[in-house]
């Protein structure tokens, strides 16, 4: 029988191989770079996306969360292998918290505050679509970028790149 979190769980295995293949090609010689003052620097934005689905399933396992408590300023990696370690950590952690969830749980309400005041609420199951999977995505997409801009050569995430075709 097919839990109501394993295709989760499933989904998490094959876009963390996406996202390690991203984060092998992460220069560790240019971690301090970034695209734009306002921009995280590569070293930033590429442990923020390693680290994203253990540190999002920490925040979504509470009943809520209020946005003032959030770091905006995420920490930098400080080497390209750091960044491998941080996704096993992470993946093993989001396992261990979808593999808990029953349909209880995945029906139960979360809220975002801002300062005590509800921002939206969500039903976890929405939650963790939203707010882990999405998230992570967004910002993996934005690393691929990051990449081109500094002439790494782009892996294949769902289909081919520029610099790599599986269907060749």
């Amino acid at each position: 029988m097919i839990t109501a979190t394993q295709p989760l769980l499933d989904e998490l295995h094959v876009e963390a191989q996406a996202t390690r293949r991203m984060l092998e090609r992460v220069p560790g010689d240019q971690l301090a770079w970034r695209p734009h003052p306002k921009s995280m620097s590569l070293g930033q934005l590429a442990l923020h996306t390693a680290r994203l689905p253990g540190d999002l399933c920490q925040v979504i396992s509470l009943t809520g969360f209020d946005a003032q408590q959030a770091n905006f300023d995420p920490p930098a990696a400080t080497t390209s292998a750091e960044l491998l370690t941080a996704l096993d950590a992470a993946v093993t952690q989001a396992e261990s918290y979808l593999s808990g969830l029953d349909d209880q749980a995945m029906e139960s309400d979360w809220t975002l505050t801002n300062r005590g005041q509800p921002v939206f609420s969500q039903k976890r199951a929405q939650l963790v679509r939203s707010l882990m999977f999405n998230h992570w995505y967004h910002h993996r997409g934005q690393l691929s970028v990051y990449l081109r801009l500094l002439d790494v050569p782009v892996p294949v995430t769902y289909g081919r790149t520029a610099d790599e075709n599986p269907f060749a």
